[in-house]
């Protein structure tokens, strides 16, 4: 439990400072100081999961630790986009999410891991690796409309100012879903592939979900490539994709898990 205390308090202390260097328009600050707790946390939420993984024979994929995984891997990506651009302020809801996630995770403590082979451990890393780019895509859709209101409206605050400028953010937005529409669809074949009666009860509700999710990602793609989608448009598509997809995991994990009591 040591390991998760410092893990939260990391990724606490790096939001406090992201939130200061924001609020005072400090670049300097925000370029160095938040970076050190940010990869204190980000290895420290890793290194527990490992920890488990360690004790329990395995990878433990159930609905907290799943979620929990994808936390990690949307502070990671943070991180990284942090560390080489102007994307830090992301952080400030970022981290406090990861940290709830893997406080959550502790909490409920881990399950004995499903004897998976490899072929459906690599379905389940892909899938786990397509939420958090797209999770994160999600949010750069969130600020992408807020950056875009404020401007409407001239209410230039402070935040405003530590989010890159508009056209770069939007661009931004289209990498993070070209990345998660790739690892998408990996994540689809790989079931396709080596995931046994994949339209059973208990599957349908997540894989029809995930394919209508994979359709509005690449039916936004494709409307930006043709037709020049932007703004409004790719913020409405992208939202509504990622919730699809959030249903299609969490929601359905959490039905089976946690009200039905099934594995």
């Amino acid at each position: 439990m040591t390991i998760v205390l410092i893990a939260v308090f990391a990724y606490l202390s790096a939001t406090a400072l992201l939130v200061r260097a924001v609020s005072r328009d400090d670049d300097q600050s925000m370029s160095a100081l938040w970076l050190w707790p940010a990869i204190a946390a980000v290895a420290a939420h890793g290194g527990y999961h490992l920890l488990a993984w360690r004790a329990a024979g395995g990878a433990d994929m159930h609905f907290f630790a799943a979620l929990s995984l994808v936390g990690l891997g949307m502070a990671t990506l943070t991180a990284l986009f942090g560390a080489t651009g102007r994307m830090r302020a992301l952080g400030v809801v970022v981290f406090p999410l990861a940290a709830i996630m893997l406080a959550g995770y502790a909490m409920v403590g881990h399950k004995p891991p499903e004897p998976h082979d490899w072929r459906l451990q690599l379905h389940a890393w892909c899938a786990l690796l397509a939420y958090s780019t797209l999770a994160i895509a999600a949010l750069l859709a969130l600020m992408l409309w807020l950056q875009e209101r404020a401007l409407r409206r001239r209410k230039f605050h402070g935040w405003l100012r530590a989010l890159p400028p508009l056209t770069e953010l939007e661009s931004l937005l289209f990498r993070s879903i070209t990345v998660g529409f790739v690892l998408l669809s990996a994540t689809l074949l790989t079931g396709v592939l080596f995931v046994e009666d994949l339209f059973a009860q208990h599957l349908v509700h997540k894989t029809v979900l995930s394919v209508l999710s994979w359709l509005a990602f690449g039916a936004l793609l494709v409307g930006r490539r043709r037709y020049g989608w932007r703004g409004a448009i790719a913020v409405r598509w992208t939202l509504v994709a990622m919730a699809l997809l959030g249903l299609a995991f969490f929601g359905s994990q959490f039905a089976l898990e946690l009200v039905l009591q099934r594995g």
